[in-house]
């Protein structure tokens, strides 16, 4: 994790130095971890039930962000690494997202996946340059789920749809329906997205 530093009465934090990667989701999505089939509590923490379709698209797994992956379930993996390990995790609120965005500075070729260069689909976390702060893919690759003040379910910085110039610090996008339409499950699946392979999170942690 990258030390995001406090300032103007905001704390310092931890940010994820890359997305989420299935290589960790898998862990505590497939009960990897312990004798817990997907589905059944495990403490206090419930796992994600089985996808509809193939959540990462056949783009790539290991190594590449865990994608499709609904606000629920971003939030169940923090609950989850935080009672494995101790520490707070959690999503970042979206003012930490945006500082550690504006500290990164702007978004260049050479750091992003955008719709010129991704092939519109994901690639490996840390493929491109590093930004700033030391941080990969705070632009494009996967949107990022953040904490919105309002509650909303949002989503920033941009994924390997949008064009170069519509990434950065400004970049914000709101869960829609269209992000689940293919489900048919009813109710819609809380943990997937079926139609969401351009969302993905990274983790923020408290300082101890």
């Amino acid at each position: 994790m990258v030390l995001v530093p406090g300032g103007s009465g905001a704390a310092a934090f931890y940010l994820g130095r890359t997305e989420v990667t299935w290589d960790m989701y898998d862990v505590f999505a497939l009960g990897l971890d312990e004798k817990t089939p997907p589905g059944a509590v495990a403490g206090t923490v419930a796992r994600p039930s089985r996808p509809y379709g193939a959540p990462d698209y056949g783009w790539g797994h290991a190594g590449y962000p865990a994608i499709s992956i609904a606000r629920e379930g971003a939030d169940a993996f923090a609950a989850w690494l935080s009672a494995k390990t101790g520490k707070p995790y959690r999503l970042p609120t979206e003012a930490e997202w945006e500082r550690a965005a504006r500290a990164a500075g702007p978004p260049a070729d050479a750091s992003t996946w955008h719709s010129a260069n991704s092939i519109r689909r994901t690639h490996p976390v840390g493929a491109r340059k590093p930004d700033a702060l030391g941080l990969f893919d705070v632009f494009g690759n996967a949107a990022e789920w953040v904490d919105a003040p309002d509650g909303a379910r949002v989503t920033r910085g941009g994924s390997y749809r949008d064009s170069l110039d519509m990434l950065g610090p400004h970049a914000r996008e709101v869960q829609d329906d269209s992000w689940n339409e293919r489900d048919p499950q009813l109710p819609k699946s809380k943990w997937w997205l079926s139609d969401g392979p351009f969302v993905g999170f990274r983790l923020a942690r408290t300082l101890q």
